[in-house]
């Protein structure tokens, strides 16, 4: 992995604090994946079994409510998502769809297994600041959730 890249994929919140050569092993095991506007990344329901880095476009998280689909956020170059179902090895929450034509890296659960049983130090790293991003988003969700108990409407994405 060039340097760039190192320093690129450090910034992701997801694999901050990480050694550089932790960072290329991560790289050297992902898979790189381009998902078309109007794609599903997964679908709600889905098995967790990756994250995503998203090094290019935007996708839309969705939920179903019924036959209707709310927008629970939109990710965009740098935001990592798919994490929640590593964290609780439950199924996918939601669904995410590109909004435009995405490339993101696609790191595998297994690929996090064999880094736990090489360098559990460096898999910790990671599994914290996962804790940390799913942290900041249900206080997102709390504070969203807030409005809607204080003043009866859902503030928009």
């Amino acid at each position: 992995m060039v340097e760039s890249q190192i320093q690129w994929f450090r910034k992701i919140p997801a694999f901050g604090g990480l050694r550089a050569a932790t960072l290329q092993w991560i790289q050297e095991r992902s898979v790189q994946r381009m998902v078309a506007q109007g794609e599903f990344f997964f679908r709600e329901g889905d098995p967790g079994e990756s994250l995503y880095v998203m090094v290019s476009g935007a996708a839309e998280v969705i939920r179903m409510r019924g036959d209707q689909s709310v927008t629970l956020g939109v990710m965009g170059v740098g935001d990592c998502f798919g994490e929640m179902s590593l964290i609780d090895f439950c199924s996918r929450s939601a669904s995410v769809v590109a909004r435009t034509d995405c490339e993101a890296i696609e790191v595998a659960r297994s690929t996090l297994g064999k880094l736990y049983r090489e360098n559990a130090e460096e898999y910790a790293i990671i599994m914290m600041n996962l804790g940390r991003e799913v942290s900041r988003r249900l206080r997102k969700a709390d504070d969203r959730l807030f409005m809607i108990d204080r003043d009866g409407f859902a503030p928009s994405v």
